[in-house]
């Protein structure tokens, strides 16, 4: 009789399982599951980390000769046109911002975009530091979010000139060099068409300040020329 019972239970603990298994593997897989790609989004125009940068750049000359706003939905780009709208997307979370290209950067070789303080906060970038992205060309019709540009006008034109120190088509090359001359000169900035890397000094609209800038360059041993920005 006991044998019986024994036998029943087993029975019926293993109809159970039969039965919960789905179930457990249902739950595994969307626990595992990427968060859906958004609504359109189509094939990325690119992938990879994705990092910040705020307050120490706060009002300063970015490479497209308007000023960094930290509060405005901007971000850094190594080669795209300024100008280029972006829609990012948080792989992890599923987050996306919308972005307007300004400036250069970065200049970590691991990472393809620097957001500014207010997209890295609405995409969750801000809190870890970095985060790996998607990167799409912003969709027609997707942008009501993004503020148009306070800075760049027909009646505010940006500085006519610039003090290049190098142009390099490695773009290793450029970063280097723009990390040592940072020490000095924080405005250095990198200035790429695609094809050349331009380490830049400083924007000016007055000639004769350039030319005191590659001066004080040349007393450094760094040989450097003035070239117009337009």
């Amino acid at each position: 009789m006991r044998h019986g019972n024994n036998l029943s239970r087993a029975t019926t603990t293993t109809r159970l399982l039969i039965v919960a298994l789905p179930l457990f593997l249902t739950a595994a897989c969307s626990l595992n599951r990427r968060p859906d790609d958004g609504p359109g989004l189509g094939k990325p125009l690119e992938s990879g980390f994705a990092s910040w940068y705020g307050p120490g750049f706060h009002g300063r000359r970015t490479a497209s000769g308007e000023r960094y706003n930290m509060n405005d939905m901007t971000a850094a780009h190594p080669t795209l046109p300024f100008g280029t709208r972006l829609e990012v997307r948080n792989v992890r979370t599923g987050k996306t911002v919308l972005v307007r290209v300004n400036d250069r950067g970065p200049f970590k070789k691991s990472r393809i975009l620097d957001l500014s303080l207010a997209a890295a906060r609405a995409v969750g970038v801000y809190g870890p530091g970095t985060a790996y992205v998607e990167v799409y060309l912003a969709r027609p019709g997707s942008g009501g979010e993004l503020p148009t540009p306070t800075v760049v006008t027909a009646d505010v034109s940006p500085p006519h000139y610039t003090v290049q120190v190098g142009a390099f088509s490695d773009t290793s090359r450029a970063v280097e060099l723009h990390r040592q001359i940072s020490r000095i000169y924080p405005e250095v900035f990198v200035h790429s068409d695609g094809t050349w890397n331009r380490v830049q000094v400083g924007l000016f609209t007055d000639r004769d300040q350039a030319e005191s800038l590659r001066r004080e360059l040349a007393v450094l041993g760094l040989s450097s020329v003035v070239v117009a920005t337009r």
